[in-house]
C-alpha cells in the first residue's frame, strides 16, 4: 500500500511538472508572432543538384523589401549548391574566410561548378579573398567573398548581420545561361 501511495505521488508530481514545462512554450510560441513577410524559409541547411561543367560569370546583389539577394549567374546549364551556416574556406587551400567577412554571421556558399573554362582561365574578374559586391545600405547583406574555385566548385562566403532565415533556388535564363539565387530575410518574425 505505501508503494502504491508513493508511485501515485511521484506520478502526480511528474504530471504537474510536465505541466508546468508544457505551459510556458505555449506561451512562448504565442508570443512570436506571425512570420516578417510571410517567411517561412528557416537557417537550415541547404543542399541540391548535382556538379556541372558551366562556369560561373557573374555575381551580384540586390535589396527587396523583405530580403536581400545574391545572384550568381552561369554560362550553361547549373543545379548543384550547398548553403549553410559555418565557417567558410577557401578551395584548395582550406584556410578560414571569416576574419575576412564582415558580418556576425556566415554563410558558406558552395556552388558545384567552376569559376574557370575548359583551358583553366579565370571567368570572373577576382581573386580568392576579394570582396565580390559593394553592400553598403544592404539590411542584411554584410559582405561577399570569393573563396576560389577548385575542382570543379566555387566557394563564397556571404556575411550577414546576424543567423536569418534564407532560401536558395535555382532559375534557367536568360538564354542558356542559369542563376542560383540566394535569398536572406531581414527578420525572422513581425
Amino acid at each position: 500500500m505505501r508503494i502504491r501511495r508513493t508511485v501515485t505521488t511521484l506520478l502526480v508530481a511528474l504530471a504537474a511538472l510536465i505541466a508546468a514545462t508544457a505551459a510556458p512554450s505555449t506561451v512562448t510560441q504565442a508570443a512570436t508572432g506571425a512570420p516578417y513577410c510571410g517567411i517561412t524559409w528557416g537557417s537550415a541547411d541547404k543542399t541540391a543538384g548535382a556538379l556541372s561543367s558551366a562556369p560561373l560569370i557573374d555575381v551580384r546583389t540586390g535589396r527587396h523589401d523583405c530580403h536581400d539577394r545574391v545572384v550568381f549567374e552561369f554560362d550553361g546549364p547549373v543545379t548543384g549548391y550547398s548553403v549553410g551556416y559555418g565557417e567558410t574556406y577557401t578551395e584548395g587551400e582550406g584556410l578560414p574566410l571569416s576574419p575576412y567577412t564582415a558580418g556576425d554571421a556566415l554563410l558558406r556558399v558552395s556552388l558545384r561548378a567552376p569559376a574557370y573554362d575548359d583551358e583553366h582561365l579565370a571567368t570572373v574578374p577576382y581573386r580568392t579573398g576579394e570582396h565580390v559586391a559593394n553592400v553598403l545600405r544592404y539590411q542584411t547583406l554584410r559582405d561577399v567573398v570569393f573563396g576560389g574555385s577548385f575542382e570543379g566548385y566555387s566557394t563564397f562566403a556571404v556575411g550577414v548581420r546576424a543567423r536569418l532565415p534564407f532560401r536558395v533556388f535555382v532559375l534557367a535564363g536568360p538564354g542558356n545561361h542559369s542563376r542560383i539565387v540566394l535569398d536572406v530575410a531581414h527578420q525572422w518574425q513581425e
